[in-house]
C-alpha cells in the first residue's frame, strides 16, 4: 500500500515548474507545467490547452500497471491537437440517439494518458475554480476528446475546465493473480481509477499554471463518469483532492463493482482464451489480438470497477464517505429509451410480467400504481416506471449519504427532450443533458434547436458553473434549486418549465423504499 501510494504521489512531485516570461503570463499562451512549457491556442477570451500529458504512456511492460509520471520535455511543446483516445472500438457516426457529436471520432491508442484544458485566466496564479470532467462509456469507450465536451463555454462563465481520459475495457479493468503477485499492495484491476487519481494528482501539482486554484477542483461526470465520481468518494487514495463533486447518471444506480476474485478468473480466461500462458505474453499481444481474445470469451464478459483493497477498500463503499463533499446528481427523464432494445415494445403482459419478476409480492401493489391495460399505456407505464425507479434510487441514495454527511446534495430531473433523429422516441435520452451543460449545441449542426434550446443551454452552464465556483448552485436569474432532504424531498425539474418539485408522490416512494428494505434491488439499469 505504502510503496503504491508513493507511486502516485511521485506524479504529483516531479521536477519544479519551468519560468514563465511576463508577456507569456499575460497573454496566457503559454503555461508553464512541471514537467516543461507548454504552449495553447487563443480564442476570445479562452487558452485551450490539447494533449497535456498527465502520466507516461501505458504501454508494453507499462501495461496493466499504476500509472507512472509524465516525462519531462525541454523547449515549448505544442498543445494544440486532441489526444487520442484510449484503445476502444469505435462507431465515429454514433448508434441509436447518440449522433456524431457523443462518440469518438479520432484515432485511439493506449498510448491515451492525457487531458484537455481550458482557461479564462490571463495569468498563472488567479486561483479559479476548477470542474475536472471523466467521460461516461460504460468503462468500455468514451474520451475527453469527444466533441460535447468542449470546455470553452463553460471556461467563459469564469472556471477552468480540464477533461481527462483513462484506460478503458481489459487495459483499464483486467484483474489477473499475477498482477495481483506482482503488486506491491496485492491488488489487481481499477488501473483506470488509478489514472483518474494520478490525473487528480497532476491537476493539484499544476493547476495554479492554468489560473486554476488547487483546492477548488471540482469531480464531474455523467454514467460511468459519475460511478467514477462516487468511487472517488469513497476512495483513501483520492482524499484531498477535490473539494466538490457532480454526478449526472449515476448516484444510487445500483451498479456495484465487482469481487476482486471472480474478476481475477474472467482474466484467466481471457489468457487462455488468447491462447498465452504468462502475462508477460498477454502484455506482447497488440490490440488486435486482445480484441480477438475478448471476442471468444462470449457476451458478458466485461472489464469494470472491482473491490481491489486498495482503491475501493471494501465492498461497504457505497456508504463510504472517505471524502465529504458537496454533490450535485440527477438523471434525464427517459435514461432507458436508447438503453433497453425492447423499449416501446412493452405490453400488458410484458409489464405483468416484469412486475412479477422484480417486485415479487409488491406486485400488485405496482400494478396499482402502474396500471398497463393496453399496449399504449403499458408503454407509458414503462417509461414511467424505469424513470421512478432512478428517482427512488438516487432519493434512497441521498438518505443514506445524509445520515453519515454534513454536505448538502442538489438533484435534479432533466425533462426536456433534445430535438434530432427519433426524438419522439427518445425523448430526453441517457446523456441528453450534457451538450446544455457545456453549450456544445453547435457541435450538431443538423438538429434543429430552437431559442428554448440555447436557453436551456445557458441556465444549465449557470447552475453547474455556480456549483462549481460555490458548493451551491443557485443564483440571479436562475429557478430556486433547493437542497435535498430526507424531509422536503425536493428536486429541481430542468426543462421547458424549470421548477422545484418532489422526487416522486409519497405512495410511490414508499413503494420503492419498502421493495429496496425487503432486499429488492433499485437503480436506473
Amino acid at each position: 500500500m505504502n510503496s503504491l501510494r508513493k507511486a502516485l504521489l511521485s506524479l504529483a512531485a516531479v521536477a519544479g515548474a519551468c519560468s514563465m516570461s511576463p508577456a507569456a503570463m499575460a497573454q496566457m499562451t503559454q503555461a508553464a507545467v512541471q514537467q516543461g512549457q507548454l504552449s495553447g491556442t487563443k480564442e476570445g477570451g479562452v487558452t485551450t490547452f490539447l494533449g497535456v500529458p498527465f502520466a507516461a504512456s501505458p504501454t508494453g511492460e507499462r501495461r496493466w500497471k499504476v500509472p507512472a509520471p509524465a516525462t519531462s520535455w525541454k523547449g515549448v511543446r505544442k498543445a494544440d491537437t486532441l489526444p487520442s483516445s484510449c484503445q476502444q472500438g469505435v462507431t465515429p457516426n454514433g448508434f441509436g440517439p447518440w449522433t456524431h457529436e457523443y462518440v469518438v471520432t479520432n484515432a485511439v491508442s493506449e498510448d491515451c494518458l492525457y487531458l484537455n484544458v481550458w482557461t479564462p485566466a490571463q495569468r498563472a496564479g488567479e486561483k479559479l475554480p476548477v470542474m475536472v470532467w471523466i467521460h461516461g462509456g460504460g468503462f468500455t469507450g468514451g474520451s475527453a476528446s469527444v466533441p460535447i465536451y468542449d470546455g470553452a463555454k463553460l471556461a467563459e462563465k469564469g472556471i477552468v475546465v480540464i477533461a481527462i481520459n483513462y484506460r478503458l475495457g481489459a487495459y483499464g479493468f483486467l484483474a489477473h493473480p499475477e498482477l495481483t503477485a506482482e503488486s506491491p499492495a496485492h491488488a489487481s484491476g481499477n488501473y483506470g481509477l488509478l489514472d483518474q487519481i494520478a490525473a487528480l494528482q497532476w491537476i493539484k501539482a499544476n493547476a495554479a499554471a492554468f489560473g486554476g486554484d488547487p483546492d477548488r477542483v471540482t469531480i464531474a461526470g455523467q454514467s460511468a463518469g459519475a460511478m467514477s465520481v462516487h468511487h472517488l468518494i469513497a476512495s483513501p487514495l483520492a482524499k484531498g483532492l477535490f473539494a466538490q463533486a457532480i454526478a449526472q447518471s449515476g448516484s444510487g444506480t445500483g451498479v456495484n463493482p465487482g469481487d476482486r476474485t471472480a474478476a481475477e478468473k474472467q482474466g484467466l480466461s481471457l489468457m487462455q482464451a488468447a491462447g498465452v500462458a504468462s502475462l508477460a505474453d498477454l502484455r506482447k499481444l497488440t490490440p488486435a489480438q486482445l480484441e480477438a481474445a475478448q471476442g471468444k470469451m462470449g457476451q458478458g464478459a466485461g472489464f469494470a470497477p472491482i473491490v481491489d483493497g486498495l482503491v475501493l477498500p471494501d465492498a461497504s463503499f457505497a456508504g463510504a464517505n472517505t471524502n465529504d463533499t458537496p454533490i450535485l446528481t440527477g438523471m434525464t427523464s427517459d435514461e432507458m429509451t436508447g438503453l433497453n432494445p425492447n423499449f416501446g415494445k412493452a405490453t400488458p403482459a410484458v409489464i405483468q410480467a416484469q412486475l412479477e419478476r422484480s417486485y415479487g409480492q409488491l406486485a400488485p401493489e405496482f400494478a396499482r400504481l402502474y396500471p398497463a391495460a393496453s399496449d399504449a399505456e403499458a408503454n407509458a407505464t414503462a417509461g414511467a416506471l424505469a424513470r421512478d425507479r432512478g428517482l427512488a434510487s438516487m432519493a434512497l441514495w441521498a438518505q443514506q449519504r445524509q445520515g453519515a454527511s454534513r454536505q448538502p446534495v442538489y438533484a435534479y430531473l432533466w425533462t426536456h427532450p433534445e430535438p434530432g433523429p427519433d426524438a419522439a422516441r427518445y425523448g430526453a435520452f441517457h446523456s441528453s443533458e450534457i451538450p446544455y451543460v457545456f453549450d456544445t449545441l453547435d457541435a450538431s449542426p443538423e438538429r434543429p434547436f430552437t431559442d428554448l434550446d440555447r436557453q436551456l443551454a445557458a441556465q444549465m452552464g449557470d447552475y453547474w458553473v455556480n456549483f462549481v465556483k460555490t458548493g451551491n448552485p443557485n443564483g440571479s436569474g436562475l429557478a430556486a434549486w433547493p437542497a435535498y432532504t430526507p424531509e422536503g424531498r425536493q428536486i429541481v425539474e430542468i426543462g421547458s418549465g424549470t421548477k422545484a418539485r418532489a422526487v416522486l408522490p409519497p405512495n410511490r416512494l414508499e413503494a420503492f423504499r419498502r421493495h429496496a428494505q425487503q432486499g429488492g434491488q433499485l437503480g436506473l439499469f
